[in-house]
């Protein structure tokens, strides 16, 4: 089987935006499964990778979640008030790194012992960002902070603690709309994360 790298010219690349982030328009030549080579032309938009973590408590069935305005969301017809699992871009610090430092900033708890689940594209069509994912266990003693974000970069987010069964009943209302918060949520469903293991 031929590499996909073998299946890939790079023509052209030209930025067309790099203000926030990167955007870019790539023209390339693809080799299609019957051996042809057709031309394509794609826009990529680089914001860098990011993590994301599910705060969890087994004591209470509790999982710790955030509430913050997202403008793409609101001009989507959402009201733009999102739902989410604590997460942020890795900004060249390791995954384990950033993620404890984003939990902390949004939450106000501090996690050591933080599990890395798995990793996703979350639009693999047009944004090239990687989700590492993580999970971590929260208690009452593990609170230094009462989070909200920094506010120095536009950050207002509110804390929440739902059980783990709000937490899924909100993703069946359609209150919960976030994908990252979604796969979170039902790992820890898939996988009884809440459970503690038998002695």
């Amino acid at each position: 089987m031929v590499a996909t790298k073998d299946r890939v010219r790079i023509i052209d690349s030209t930025v067309l935006s790099n203000d926030w982030y990167v955007l870019k328009k790539t023209t390339f030549d693809f080799q299609r499964r019957d051996g042809a080579w057709q031309r394509q032309s794609r826009e990529t938009y680089d914001r860098g990778n990011g993590a994301a973590i599910l705060l969890f408590n087994r004591d209470r069935r509790t999982v710790v979640l955030t509430r913050q305005f997202r403008l793409p969301a609101f001009v989507n017809g959402h009201d733009g008030m999102m739902i989410e699992a604590a997460a942020g871009l890795l900004d060249n610090a390791s995954p384990e790194q950033r993620i404890r430092a984003e939990a902390e900033e949004e939450t106000g708890y501090r996690v050591e012992n933080v599990q890395k689940v798995f990793e996703a594209y979350m639009s693999p069509g047009s944004v090239t960002e990687k989700l590492h994912f993580f999970i971590a266990e929260y208690d009452a003693s593990t609170r230094v902070g009462h989070g909200g974000g920094v506010e120095a970069e536009g950050e207002d987010l509110e804390v929440l603690e739902l059980t783990l069964d709000d937490a899924l009943s909100a993703v069946r209302r359609g209150e919960i709309v976030d994908a990252k918060t979604i796969m979170l949520l039902q790992f820890a469903a898939l996988n009884r994360v809440l459970e503690r293991s038998a002695p």
